[in-house]
């Protein structure tokens, strides 16, 4: 019975962490409508949204603790063919790896319809999410400078809120805390929907490094619900456009 109740929680927790962030599942990239708000794009270009056409291929690996669970997710995704390659465990710990474009989803298995896209998803969300703040067309507003959630200090608050109506997780909301170098220092998560969980996301934005043209956040601390969550990006590496090599993140 215990062993019975401690699996459900485990794959209750993984469920969680998957679909943390899978708001929109929807070919992200930079075909997507561009957001008019001018914090939006200030934020995006402090990330490299100017340069990200030169960009032929991102490489990395997303890594999720939350108690005694462990994630890992490494992916390769091409942007101009919305190509992805996954590597990772499912919930019983077997080795999975896929090859397939995010346009012709129709036609996958239900593992990569259901569990792999949406961890992409999630993980994307983390790995470029202020272009997404660019790209998605969800309503951005600067309330000014309010206090940090979780550290000391205070920065710009850039409230982004995602439609009641449409999209995987409507009525998502994000509260991002930006520093004078328009990069997040913090974030908090609104979840829109009432299931799955979680509800409510706080962390910080830290270690930042650069792979090329592109600015990345490597490491997140904060809490899922109130329960210590630790995330990281690593082995960030980008491909650009008539070129064979990968230029790791520094």
């Amino acid at each position: 019975m215990a062993t019975t109740q401690a699996r459900s929680e485990m794959n209750r927790l993984y469920l969680a962490m998957l679909f943390a962030f899978s708001m929109l599942l929807i070919s992200p990239g930079p075909s997507r409508a561009q957001d008019s708000t001018p914090i939006a794009q200030q934020i995006a270009k402090a990330y490299g949204l100017d340069s990200f056409g030169q960009i032929e291929a991102i490489r990395y690996t997303w890594n999720a603790e939350l108690g005694d669970l462990k994630l890992s997710h490494k992916w390769e995704w091409s942007p101009k063919t919305d190509t992805v390659s996954y590597e990772g465990k499912d919930k019983e710990g077997k080795e999975v790896k896929a090859t397939y474009r995010r346009s012709e989803l129709g036609s996958q298995s239900d593992a990569i319809k259901n569990v792999i896209d949406p961890a992409f998803a999630n993980d994307q969300y983390w790995f470029i999410l202020p272009f997404h703040v660019a790209w998605d067309g969800a309503t951005v507003t600067n309330e000014g400078k309010n206090k940090l959630p979780l550290g000391d200090g205070s920065a710009e608050r850039v409230v982004v809120k995602y439609p009641s109506e449409g999209g995987y997780q409507p009525g998502d909301t994000w509260d991002l805390y930006v520093g004078a170098d328009k990069r997040i220092e913090e974030i908090v998560y609104h979840r829109g929907a009432p299931n799955p969980p979680p509800k409510l996301v706080i962390a910080t934005y830290a270690d930042y490094k650069k792979a090329g043209p592109l600015l990345v956040s490597t490491d997140h601390r904060g809490t899922l619900d109130g329960k210590p969550l630790r995330l990281t990006i690593t082995d960030v590496s980008v491909k650009l456009t008539g070129s064979d090599n990968w230029i790791n993140a520094q």
